[in-house]
């Protein structure tokens, strides 16, 4: 099976390409791609494409990006139906298989190439089709969805056309001199850089005018190869200056993305296996992989960059953040949530932390593949939600209370209405009837704040069958226990606790905060008779992240006044494997809940299944 290549150019000309077999094929401006397309808005390697029976395989390379139907690539690999079109800078391609076709002529010998731009190369994740749909064929489409995650059928590096030199790592230099202590030491070589790229981010500004611009047109697709052509031209007057060695296409890219996006932050926000960013300073950027943190070679200009990222991402959403409020939470288009601390909270400059928002909620199913607890565990928390017990998770910073309330709330019956309040909106709920609330903070008079406890109140009189609410932090959590105990029963929260007994302590000190004079034995009976169960979520040492234990609150304890807990499941650790893996298994402790036989009543329990 050979490959045909339809092209149509912006100024109208049309022809046809066939090349031999199905690829991995290079497509770009330079003389040793497989399809060479003459354009200052493409790229040297602009894109690589594959052909199979069933799909064309996309993946970008570019500074500037590709659109494969309606969706932006950006450092990121799709899948697209054949004759999907493929819009490349002012060039649209229309990839289709050709049988018993002959095949072009080979391509001219290649000329010096430099190396391409590190594209990362995540570890297998799930195929995400693009779908198909027709694209105008002149200019870029409108706005579209942000990009896709990484596909694994498409090679990170696919192999060079015969005779491309290959680019060998530099030898390792001298060691930077010290910094100062906190700071990434820097050499006058990287002073020199950023030196240039603040000329050459002055120059753009000043050619396109992109700091009078409105800030929710900068994501227009049309503006982004006028900045690439913008780019070109200033580092073309400026060659003098370019050290040698430089990757100007590389250059390129970074300079867009910190003109138009978030920088060098984009490129981990497009790779699916990345959790989470920690930007500590301008020139200190760390990723969480598969639960360990990861320091990367990425970096920002100065700090000027990082501050303008972070008013790209807060002022569409109409929070601020400046000296006299350094602080700010928000979240991306893509609903991943964000907190960001400036000077003079941040000593050592703008510091940006990005949770990262999974394009395809994880399932119960998932997390059991993952180990994250077992179907017995899966089958009896579904049912309680089904059976509405009030349940509070909890768990640690980054221990996934938030993934295991977002699973465990789509156990709800649809016909049910739901309310969800958060401090940034993260929930994905899919059923029909979902009321989703946000809290606000105050504007520059000090009016206008709403919180997490404003909105519970509020919730109160929405008529809600169950209420979600993302986090309980403070005098929310009275309010929360009394919705539990008025008709309210089924609701989901949070908390930060490393033990239930400690989250019912924690509850107990929340309640304390709402400012109500109450004596600490009302408060324990509301919450004993409020909280069916507690669920800790725990990342392990080795990064996994489990359901370490499932706990069922039976009252007060006469004698000592306390509220006593009785353990239905356990993780039990029993050793550490190769690698520091943390070893153990999932143990039902033989404790049977109290509200079985609500499980009966309700048709949960079939007959010949296990009460568990």
């Amino acid at each position: 099976m050979d490959t045909e290549i339809i092209i149509k150019a912006q100024s109208g000309s049309v022809w046809k390409e066939q090349l031999k077999g199905t690829g991995p094929f290079y497509v770009g401006r330079g003389a040793d791609c497989h399809l060479r397309l003459d354009s200052q808005l493409i790229s040297r390697r602009h894109v690589v494409i594959e052909l199979n029976d069933r799909a064309v395989l996309v993946e970008d390379i570019s500074s500037n990006g590709t659109y494969a139907g309606e969706h932006l690539l950006h450092k990121a690999r799709g899948q697209i139906d054949h004759g999907v079109p493929i819009v490349l800078g002012d060039h649209t391609l229309y990839v289709q298989p050709v049988q018993g076709v002959a095949a072009k002529a080979p391509l001219p010998a290649p000329g010096p190439a430099r190396p391409l731009p590190t594209v990362g190369a995540p570890p297998p994740a799930p195929n995400v089709p693009i779908p198909a749909s027709p694209l105008p064929l002149a200019g870029l489409p409108p706005p579209l969805p942000p990009v896709l995650p990484p596909s694994p059928s498409l090679p990170a590096t696919p192999p060079l056309p015969s005779g491309t030199p290959t680019a060998t790592p530099a030898p390792p230099g001298p060691p930077p001199p010290p910094g100062r202590a906190g700071e990434a030491a820097r050499s006058p070589r990287d002073d020199n850089q950023v030196q240039l790229r603040k000329i050459i981010h002055q120059k753009l500004l000043e050619h396109l005018d992109l700091a009078t611009m409105d800030a929710s047109k900068l994501d227009e697709p049309a503006l982004r190869p006028k900045v690439v052509v913008a780019l070109r031209r200033i580092i073309d007057q400026m060659k003098d200056r370019m050290p040698p060695g430089l990757d100007r296409d590389a250059l390129i890219g970074e300079l867009t993305d910190e003109a138009l996006g978030l920088g060098p932050l984009e490129r981990f926000l497009a790779d699916a296996t990345i959790s989470e960013i920690m930007v500590v300073d301008a020139n200190t950027i760390y990723i969480e992989r598969g639960g360990k943190l990861t320091k990367t070679d990425a970096r920002f200009t100065d700090d000027e960059r990082v501050r303008a990222v972070i008013e790209r991402i807060v002022t569409p959403l109409g929070r601020r953040i400046d000296e006299s409020s350094p602080i700010v939470d928000a979240r991306l288009k893509d609903g991943s949530r964000v907190n960001a601390v400036i000077r003079p909270i941040a000593l050592r400059g703008s510091c940006i932390t990005i949770r990262k928002f999974a394009r395809t909620p994880l399932t119960l199913d998932k997390l059991i593949q993952f180990g994250a607890l077992t179907p017995q565990m899966g089958r009896f928390l579904q049912r309680c939600v089904i059976a509405k017990k009030n349940i509070v998770i909890s768990g640690g910073t980054g221990s996934g209370k938030t993934t295991l309330l977002n699973v465990l709330s789509a156990s709800i019956p649809s016909d049910e209405r739901i309310v969800t309040i958060e401090d940034a909106a993260e929930l994905q709920l899919k059923q029909p009837h979902v009321v989703s609330l946000e809290t606000r903070p105050a504007n520059m008079e000090g009016k206008g704040e709403y919180t997490i406890r404003d909105l519970v109140k509020n919730a109160l009189r929405m008529r809600p069958d169950r209420i979600v609410v993302g986090e309980c932090r403070g005098g929310e959590a009275l309010d929360m226990l009394q919705a539990m105990n008025t008709g309210h029963d089924g609701s989901l929260t949070t908390t930060h606790a490393n033990s239930p007994r400690e989250a019912i302590k924690r509850l107990e000190t929340l309640c304390l905060m709402a400012g109500v004079d109450l004596p600490s034995r009302a408060i324990r009976e509301n919450i004993a008779s409020s909280i069916h169960l507690v669920v800790q979520q725990t990342r392990l040492p080795d990064g996994s992240r489990k359901l370490t234990s499932i706990t069922e609150v039976i009252g007060i304890d006469e004698e000592t006044g306390e509220i006593e807990l009785r353990p239905i499941f356990e993780f039990v650790r029993t050793g550490t494997g190769e690698g520091g893996k943390v070893l153990g298994e999932f143990r039902a402790t033989g404790y049977l809940p109290s509200f079985l036989d609500m499980f009966i009543v309700m048709g949960l329990v079939k007959q010949g299944e296990p009460y568990l």
